[in-house]
């Protein structure tokens, strides 16, 4: 998913320097998305990968 961002945020990059404003803001506000949803993902699995116990 954090690859996805980065996609997007690259395309944003190429799209404002070359002038397409609008697709430049779509594609940053996916990408912002897209960073949040890996970060909170991110963040559950490593509270939940924390709790689990090893079976003896």
């Amino acid at each position: 998913m954090l690859s996805w961002a980065l996609t997007f945020l690259v395309i944003a990059l190429i799209a404002a320097a070359l002038g397409f404003g609008g697709l430049a803001g779509a594609a940053t506000g996916i990408a912002k998305i897209l960073f949040f949803v890996f970060l909170i993902m991110f963040i559950v699995s490593l509270i939940f990968g924390g709790v689990r116990r090893p079976v003896v």
